[in-house]
């Protein structure tokens, strides 16, 4: 395994890093007071290719490997939990789940425009009634003709206000089927029949946009079927082989403001004659959230390397996922700790950061599955079944470059 990033990675994170800085750290305590999702975001961040940036240049992508889009997720969580969020869900659950698993002409259609960040794309599994228990869920979409008729609700959906296209899934066969009786659908927001609905009042992620899809008799192509009737389910869950890994990557960067603002806040705080950073109980928390740093990074950088590889990683990224989120969780509370009262209000950044890491701890799988995946793996009870499917290896997807002769071996 490299434990070292190449040039093009230093200046990905310089680049996004310097975004963060200037476009959202001013404004993020106001966005978040006021529950404002800024739509000029995902515009500027497509400015610098990031919309795309492990995605093929084949398909309008930046084709940076995965381990770019870690570092990507990183920077934009160390400005706030919202933008990573958004990234997420657009490439990590959209974007790379249709150059998994779309065809040629959805590729064209709605990948390419995507990466190159003129669509926004957003995913829809969960619903009131199935989250963890995906075979619960009520969606359908029946078959007639040409279309399918796909009716139902989705819940906690990011993006559900801004993206112009969903990966919704649905029941198209009997539901005493379960997992096997669902499929996957490309859906278009301008389409009839189709709403969506923010919710308000969230703890955390308060500058991001999260709320309801609505399907009433939307009349979906058949060419918008994503895969085969039945294999929704494997592709819900490569999906979230994807996002769960962005999400990993992002709890980094939080535990990275969170050191950042205690270690701020260490150097200028004084208690008993003396900085608070030389309380031996002080200096516990930091350490701790310094050993939380390095050992999820090695977790998130592990997984993003099988990816590289085309490997399967559903074992490794679930771990890197469940610890990473939980590290940051405790990071952001030692960080409320270190700051005392200060903490306690939104006059520092901590309270925030303590209220943003709740989400990620049970949205893409909760603390508590992946605790039961990790021990099953373990006692031997799961086997991963490979997808038909996999995603292609960074290498497999940097495009041929030839000399002016033709020759593929300058």
């Amino acid at each position: 395994m490299n434990f070292s990033f190449s040039e093009e990675q230093d200046m990905l994170r310089s680049t996004v890093r310097g975004f963060v800085d200037k476009e959202i750290m001013p404004h993020i305590g106001a966005w978040d007071r006021e529950g404002k999702y800024d739509p000029a975001i995902m515009p500027k961040l497509a400015e610098l290719g990031i919309m795309g940036v492990c995605i093929p240049e084949d398909y309008g992508g930046s084709g940076m490997d995965y381990n770019s889009l870690a570092i990507v997720c990183e920077e934009l969580e160390r400005g706030d939990t919202a933008f990573r969020t958004a990234v997420s869900v657009h490439i990590g659950l959209n974007s790379m789940t249709l150059l998994q698993w779309g065809t040629e002409e959805q590729k064209q259609k709605y990948l390419v425009p995507q990466a190159k960040g003129e669509k926004i794309g957003a995913f829809g599994l969960t619903e009131p009634g199935a989250g963890s228990d995906v075979a619960a869920m009520q969606s359908t979409a029946v078959k007639e003709g040409d279309h399918y008729i796909l009716n139902g609700q989705k819940t906690w959906i990011s993006l559900c206000d801004v993206a112009d296209n969903f990966l919704v899934f649905a029941y198209t066969d009997d539901k005493s089927k379960k997992h096997k009786g669902i499929s996957a659908f490309i859906v278009e927001r301008s389409w009839e029949g189709f709403s969506s609905k923010a919710i308000t009042g969230k703890m955390g992620i308060r500058a991001g946009n999260t709320g309801e899809l609505f399907f009433e008799n939307v009349k979906v192509p058949k060419e918008n079927l994503l895969g085969e009737e039945g294999e929704g389910f494997k592709i819900a869950m490569a999906a979230l082989d994807n996002g769960r890994f962005t999400v990993a990557a992002g709890a980094v960067g939080q535990i990275m403001a969170c050191i950042e603002a205690s270690v701020s806040y260490c150097n200028e705080r004084e208690t008993f004659g003396k900085s608070i950073g030389n309380h031996q109980l002080v200096q516990q928390m930091i350490a701790n959230m310094e050993a939380g740093l390095q050992m999820s990074s090695l977790l998130v950088y592990r997984a993003g390397e099988l990816k590289n590889k085309g490997k399967r990683n559903t074992r490794e990224t679930s771990l890197a996922k469940w610890q990473a989120c939980d590290f940051a969780n405790k990071a952001a509370d030692d960080a409320v700790q270190i700051h005392g009262a200060y903490g306690y209000s939104n006059d520092y950044p901590v309270e925030r950061y303590l209220r943003n890491s709740k989400a990620p701890v049970i949205y893409e799988g909760t603390r508590e599955i992946h605790t039961i995946m990790q021990a099953e793996y373990v006692l031997g009870y799961r086997e991963d079944r490979l997808l038909n499917k996999m995603l292609p290896s960074w290498e497999e997807q940097k495009p041929v470059k030839t000399c002016k002769s033709g020759c593929k071996n300058c």
